[in-house]
């Protein structure tokens, strides 16, 4: 293989910059030529792409969101679309791809791979951490810690104010988020996805901190969190008010994805993105390059999906405990 091209796809996280920089060097480190294409698949069926060498790349590993930029692209869920972008590919002797993404872009990967023949590694970049077959997703760090630090903030208000403040965060499939920075910021509650939550429970936990004199109450609650089957609601702030406590909502939102990486998603990203080229060099194709307990490991692309990654629920159990 004498030609690579690397991509990013879905939502932009931090650490896509680093990721990026680790495969244009270590595919020119081989020799290998490597061409960079601009806004994900959308790029690729514009023939929106451009040669890459060391110096494109230069100064980009601190940087948040992806020089690359990235784009939704209804024609490539299309075989006449991938197709197209083949075509294209071929036409500048690209071989193979890095796909950094979640598991969206990793379907396109797979599709392409499965109906034109064009060797794809993926590595996970997505905030959501909800990948399987690695521990930690490109991101997942900096969005935690940018979540946390608003947390920290708002503690501060909540106990000024003896309030109860729900605090809305990323991750509309997946409680990742929430659970870490709900644990990390010392939240009396959680809601997550992936179980129905204790609404009465919760209310009544609220309700019994400030009769015993606590100053102020934490919600933390993932965005995809589904309640409308309690008094047709439809939302976690609405069941509080509706059960007489006065609470406020703070929604984080956007900011989460952006900002310069953290140590470890700029470690992780260019380990993972070198290992991504190296693994193409070899002949590998249709697996993504995760982190499993310090090292790199391999997964078959539809792994990714087929298998949804578990909350730790020691963790959320021990919310609890702590939440006194």
């Amino acid at each position: 293989m004498d030609c690579i091209g690397v991509l990013t796809s879905g939502g932009d996280a931090p650490g896509m910059n680093a990721n990026v920089r680790a495969v244009v060097r270590t595919a020119c480190a081989h020799g290998k030529k490597v061409f960079g294409i601009r806004n994900g698949y959308a790029g690729m069926l514009d023939d929106d792409i451009f040669e890459m060498d060391t110096r494109s790349v230069g100064g980009i590993i601190g940087r948040g969101g992806t020089i690359l930029g990235t784009a939704r692209c209804s024609e490539f869920r299309e075989p006449e679309g991938r197709e197209r972008a083949a075509r294209n590919l071929r036409d500048r002797g690209i071989e193979g791809i890095v796909v950094c993404g979640g598991d969206g872009s990793f379907h396109g990967a797979h599709a392409l791979y499965g109906e034109q023949g064009i060797s794809v590694i993926g590595t996970p970049g997505t905030i959501d951490n909800d990948l399987a077959g690695t521990d930690f997703t490109i991101g997942f760090d900096t969005a935690v810690n940018t979540a946390l630090q608003a947390i920290d903030k708002i503690r501060d208000t909540a106990e000024s104010h003896r309030r109860i403040f729900i605090v809305e965060v990323m991750g509309r499939n997946a409680g990742f988020i929430a659970l870490a920075v709900g644990t990390a910021g010392g939240a009396d509650a959680i809601l997550v996805p992936e179980m129905l939550p204790d609404v009465p429970g919760t209310i009544e936990m609220l309700r019994e901190r400030f009769d015993e004199g606590k100053r102020f109450s934490l919600v933390v609650v993932a965005e995809g969190v589904e309640i409308d089957t309690y008094k047709g609601g439809g939302s976690f702030m609405y069941e509080v008010r509706e059960a007489g406590l006065e609470a406020r909502l703070s929604i984080i939102g956007h900011q989460q994805r952006g900002g310069s990486p953290t140590v470890l998603d700029r470690q992780i990203a260019t380990l993972l993105g070198a290992a991504a080229v190296e693994e193409l060099l070899r002949g590998g194709t249709d697996k993504m390059a995760g982190y499993v307990s310090g090292r790199i490991q391999f997964s078959n692309l539809d792994y990714t999906w087929l298998y949804q990654k578990p909350l730790d629920m020691a963790q959320y159990r021990l919310l609890h405990q702590m939440a006194t």
